[in-house]
């Protein structure tokens, strides 16, 4: 046969095999196109005091994945406070204060609708920051009012953050995709948990008060400040509605439980909130329809946690709290007394006491099915099962864990290199 022949005839074989059976390449089917279709769901683990935040699975083994520097300007901004004598001071009182002698390089985190950035707040800082995943360089930075960035909340629909300026009183909403400021709402004395509800209509702010001093005994509790719940339209940045929950709980005949509200959660129709205090094992339950605190439960003490209140880490003794899916389990950190369980809603009965050091938050895998607790004083995060609340896996992370939430990364991801 002619080569030219010869060449037409492999040619219409070739394209026969593409026809039929997709792409070839050296005798191997192509991957499908799905395989890269859109962003991958991971977990973020925020390493408050390294300054990184590591990339696990969201469900299945939680395998770490790769980590990301969430300071890439640390020497820039360090520069900036070293000069201000102001921000120093603040500086090192987060250092001895809330940061138990180490700088909070990352508080909080969430990615970007579409996978591609991570935002995080920077409580030494005091900013947030958007990270490209892709080239681990600073999208934007937002720096908030005062001198302290603490706990943030994304809306439903992923295009919002909020986040609490600790030491000025306020929570800015942010676009997530520019940092462009959308508004901003006074609260009580530091402002800490944020969540969106009624679809993202509304912003819940709970107020702590002043963690810092040690005026802890119940005798001393009116010079923590001002705490209480606050509510905005999440339109028009307008408070809508403040919940005092010293007045609740009095009347619910619990005058010695603090009324600084710590992690909270509400049950998938709103209908009542869960929420932790401040020095207390156990947590509370809220009815949002009556505005009425209708159970409290008190969870095991540790018998070697000690009872000096001024010990326990910034007024927590527990802090962290989750509700499984379907609504019927929550999950509880229990801080000082180095555990975790699950809760069943219906009874408040806890399971099984899973040891842990010092575990710090509490979510939600991916798939629902467990609970995920990091464990600041063992660098790493543990998975509970909710249905059996037993522990599954534990799985190395960086220094002192603190914030755990489900995100997205792009398809095929692979981490920055370190700059």
């Amino acid at each position: 046969m002619h080569a030219s022949a010869l060449a037409r005839l492999r040619r219409s074989l070739l394209a026969a095999a593409v026809a039929v059976g997709g792409a070839v390449v050296c005798g191997v089917p192509a991957a499908p196109a799905s395989a890269a279709d859109g962003p991958r769901e991971v977990m973020f683990v925020g390493n408050n005091w390294d300054g990184t935040a590591d990339v696990i699975e969201s469900s299945g083994d939680f395998a770490r994945i790769g980590r990301i520097d969430v300071i890439p300007d640390k020497a820039r901004r360090l520069a900036e406070i070293y000069l201000n004598p102001i921000k120093l001071a603040f500086f090192l009182g987060i250092r001895q204060g809330p940061g138990e002698g180490h700088d909070q390089f990352v508080d909080d985190m969430y990615a970007t609708p579409d996978g591609t950035a991570m935002v995080v707040s920077r409580p030494s800082f005091a900013d947030v920051v958007s990270i490209d995943l892709t080239t681990g360089a600073i999208r934007w930075r937002f720096p908030v009012s005062g001198f302290r960035a603490d706990h943030m909340a994304v809306s439903p629909d992923g295009t919002r953050v909020a986040v609490s300026a600790s030491t000025s009183n306020t929570v800015h909403v942010l676009d997530i995709a520019t940092g462009r400021q959308l508004g901003s709402f006074r609260t009580g004395d530091k402002p800490h948990e944020n969540i969106f509800t009624g679809g993202g209509r509304y912003i819940w702010n709970m107020s702590i008060g002043e963690v810092n001093n040690d005026f802890d005994s119940p005798s001393q509790d009116w010079l923590k400040g001002d705490r209480h719940i606050t509510i905005a339209d999440a339109s028009t940045y307008k408070v809508v509605r403040t919940i005092d929950m010293r007045d609740r709980l009095d009347a619910f005949g619990r005058k010695d439980l603090s009324d600084a509200v710590r992690p909270a959660v509400l049950t998938p129709d709103e209908s009542k909130l869960y929420f932790q205090v401040s020095f207390f094992n156990g947590f509370a339950e809220y009815d949002t329809a009556t505005d009425t605190i209708t159970r409290i439960k008190t969870l095991p003490k540790n018998p070697a946690t000690s009872e000096d209140r001024t010990t326990w880490v910034n007024d927590s003794r527990h802090h962290g709290l989750s509700i499984n899916p379907a609504g019927d389990k929550l999950c509880v950190a229990g801080t000082m007394d180095d555990y975790a369980t699950v809760v069943d809603r219906a009874t408040l009965r806890e399971g099984p006491l899973v040891s842990a050091s010092k575990p710090y938050w509490a979510t939600v895998s991916g798939d629902g099915r467990a609970c995920v607790i990091s464990e600041s004083g063992a660098d790493r995060v543990t998975a509970i099962d909710f249905a059996t609340g037993q522990k599954i896996t534990s799985v190395p992370v960086g220094d002192h864990p603190q914030r755990v939430r489900i995100a997205r990364v792009p398809a095929g991801w692979i981490p920055p290199a370190a700059g």
